[in-house]
């Protein structure tokens, strides 16, 4: 009989994040994946008896640019590590004069402006179209806002992430326009990480940390470096304080079985059985295997 529990949670973002004192049982270990190499090895812990998996998403030491990030892999690494609900962690800049830095914002819509990167687990001989719709897990960020408010931390339920190819900043006549698109932060890393999290039927949310306000701000050439930095530190405590605290919730969530991003592809996959490539139904058995390993 199928025991209804939340799982294993994953937080992918930066090294900082990881340093949860009382993270215990830690342990680094690879984890293959048929997509290629992911950005390092996976951190194995408890917190308070909960499993969780921790993955440096450009690497230990930040060695790995947006664009050369091997997404598929990262997902389909938590995939196989036994993850479903992932925490995404990452530093932005604002497009709002009322998200200044030190704001968390949890994600609930993202405007792809990204080209260099696979976006999908899925192709030739093995086509599947998921809805992105809501490209978040609703019940993730309910949890992640509550644990916030109950720390006191600067935090916006709810707002647009535009994601940006990169590595170079915005210019000031692209801020401009991501702000009459009604953007809220800017980014470069959440996608195509949302839409391989969707399709591994992964839960999804995005813990947006704002840094500093992007070039349309007048201020924005005043900035230095060493605010920035003090910025980021205090975010890394922030975002350490908000994983232990949201983990309880996470553990003791009796719907978090139900919850709709675990069949993503009930109704996605389009290519008929016979038409299939064997060799890619074979790379997507972590992802897909749910479906795939229960058809004739």
């Amino acid at each position: 009989m199928a025991v209804n529990r939340p799982g294993v949670i994953g937080i992918i973002g930066g090294s900082g994040v990881y340093d949860i004192d009382a993270l215990q049982d830690k342990q680094w270990k690879k984890v293959e994946s048929s997509f290629g190499e992911p950005s390092d090895e996976c951190l194995f812990g408890t917190l308070n008896g909960q499993l969780m998996v921790f993955l440096p998403r450009h690497g230990r030491g930040h060695k790995i640019p947006p664009s050369a990030i091997n997404y598929r892999a990262n997902i389909d690494a938590l995939k196989r590590a036994g993850v479903t609900d992932l925490i995404s962690v990452s530093a932005v800049g604002s497009l709002k004069e009322e998200l200044p830095p030190g704001t968390f914002v949890i994600v609930d819509q993202f405007i792809d402006r990204s080209f260099a990167r696979e976006k999908s687990f899925f192709g030739t001989g093995l086509v599947a179209h998921v809805s992105m719709a809501h490209p978040v897990c609703n019940r993730l960020g309910h949890h992640l806002e509550h644990a916030a408010r109950g720390l006191q931390l600067p935090v916006v339920r709810n707002g647009t992430y535009l994601v940006m190819e990169g590595p170079q900043f915005s210019t000031l006549a692209e801020s401009r326009l991501y702000r009459q698109w009604g953007c809220d932060v800017i980014g470069m890393t959440n996608m195509p990480e949302a839409k391989l999290a969707r399709e591994a039927e992964i839960c999804y949310a995005s813990v947006a940390m704002v840094t500093d306000f992007d070039c349309w701000h007048p201020d924005h050439d005043a900035v230095t470096v060493d605010a920035i930095i003090k910025v980021l530190l205090a975010n890394a405590d922030n975002a350490r304080s908000l994983v232990q605290a949201v983990t309880p919730a996470l553990a003791t969530d009796q719907q978090a079985f139900a919850c709709a991003c675990r069949k993503a592809l009930e109704f996605a996959l389009i290519t008929g059985l016979q038409a299939r490539d064997p060799a890619l139904a074979a790379k997507l058995d972590a992802v897909a295997g749910r479906l795939l390993n229960t058809e004739d």
